[in-house]
């Protein structure tokens, strides 16, 4: 019940509840206090009423003490036992009689008549010793006084306390509005937010928990616009860089449609139609292991030794793509601790390796020449392809990492590729803590891949 009430609401019960434990702690706390200093005031004006007597005796212990004043409970022994002096109520009297003096007071009850007519007695006992033995005295004093201040006390207590508890809980709903006014405010700024793209949320000049969680808030947001703004980009872009393939498929099918009688003719359509699809597929297969790599939580690690296999498997199949254009594909490995561990998976290494060694292969002449090597430090594990082509651009390089870029003069070229391939490599590196760069060597173009160690 208490979880479904505003937070408002909580605040107020929560601090009154604590206010009334702690106010109750400091009023019996105060009540007490109250009622033993009334005790002592009692206790000693008691012990005073016997000041004159015990004076009196020990100066003349052979006569006869003299009558208290009006209004003062005394009663009082001789050595021989006889009662000199007793102004006490009877019932009072009978628990004196009872009692042994012990120098000290305690407090007897007069239940004489009804109930509410009980009267309580403080009552101090002290002893004198004559040479003609010793005399008992006991002075009483009514604690009716005390008991009507305490009562009096009690009301004044109670008023306050409700009165201090009311005040506390109107309090507690006014500086708990106060304090939820900014988060109703990012509320209905947040309502805003669906159509306004570059609405934020308000953030207070007060440096709070509220302007950190809205500051919070707005780079979440940043984020999430960020992430919709490329998800539109790579969607616009996919749809342009599919629409190519698809068409040039569309009409090499109704070419192969009129070539039915000539067999020489239909199988070329056909064969043009698959590089169509390939390249279709790779399309869709770069986009796919994007997503992934954007999407995976946990990508996998592999040591030095799984990663330097890898490499040379990409190597081999480096060679027989290049021995169909005469071209020549070099490598070299300074691997010398095969068990450092790296935050990248052994397939996805070799994703990386094939699709820069595929882009020096692609750009280079017949007869080029590609070089790669994987060279290890005390610190990361460097993977650098350098080719003997033509390199790129000066004002493409910044962006040879973007999705569907490339250097191509037409993006509607249908022997460019896809430019995913190096926006895939950047992927995976960035997601095993390293980085990408490419840059112009002397004779063509230099890729390198760092990857940290775990």
């Amino acid at each position: 019940m208490f979880s479904r009430l505003s937070i408002r609401a909580r605040i107020t019960l929560g601090s009154v509840a604590a206010a009334t434990i702690l106010l109750l702690l400091a009023l019996v706390v105060v009540r007490v206090a109250v009622q033993n200093i009334l005790a002592d005031a009692d206790s000693s004006l008691a012990a005073s009423d016997l000041t004159s007597f015990v004076t009196d005796i020990k100066a003349n212990p052979d006569e006869a003490v003299d009558d208290p004043g009006t209004g003062v409970l005394v009663y009082i022994t001789d050595p021989a036992g006889d009662v000199q002096v007793n102004t006490l109520p009877r019932d009072i009297t009978e628990a004196i009689e009872r009692a042994t003096t012990t120098d000290e007071t305690f407090v007897l009850k007069d239940d004489h008549g009804d109930h509410d007519d009980e009267r309580s007695y403080i009552v101090a006992s002290q002893t004198v010793s004559t040479a003609e033995g010793t005399w008992e005295l006991f002075a009483a004093r009514s604690t009716s006084s005390s008991e009507l201040a305490l009562r009096g006390l009690d009301r004044i207590l109670i008023i306050a306390g409700i009165a201090l508890l009311l005040g506390f809980g109107i309090a507690s709903w006014a500086l708990a509005s106060a304090a939820l006014r900014p988060v109703n405010a990012m509320r209905r700024q947040a309502e805003q937010l669906s159509g306004d793209t570059s609405a934020a949320l308000p953030v207070g000049a007060a440096r709070d928990e509220l302007s950190a969680l809205a500051t919070t808030l707005n780079d979440f947001l940043s984020r999430i616009r960020a992430s919709t703004d490329r998800e539109k980009q790579m969607v616009s872009d996919a749809a342009h860089e599919l629409r190519t393939p698809l068409a040039a498929l569309k009409t090499q099918l109704e070419l192969a449609h009129g070539d039915f009688g000539n067999a020489e003719a239909l199988a070329a359509q056909v064969t043009s139609a698959e590089a169509s699809v390939d390249r279709l597929s790779s399309l869709a297969t770069n986009l796919l292991e994007l997503s992934r790599m954007e999407n995976e939580v946990s990508r996998g690690s592999a040591s030095a030794g799984v990663l330097v296999d890898e490499f040379m498997g990409c190597i081999d199949r480096a060679r027989l793509v290049g021995m169909s254009r005469s071209a020549r594909v070099d490598f070299t490995v300074d691997v010398a601790q095969e068990t450092t561990e790296y935050a990248v998976a052994a397939q996805s290494f070799g994703r990386v390796v094939d699709n820069l060694l595929a882009n020096a292969l692609a750009a280079i002449s017949a007869e080029g020449e590609v070089v790669a090597s994987l060279v290890q430090d005390e610190s990361s594990l460097r993977l650098e392809v350098i080719d003997s082509g033509p390199g790129m651009p000066e004002e493409f390089i910044p962006i040879a990492f973007d999705r569907f870029s490339r250097p191509d003069s037409s993006r509607t070229e249908s022997t460019g590729g896809s430019g995913l391939g190096l926006a895939l490599v950047n992927a995976i590196a960035s997601a095993a803590g390293g980085s990408a760069t490419v840059e112009n060597a002397p004779n063509g173009l230099r890729a390198t891949v760092l990857f940290p160690n775990m």
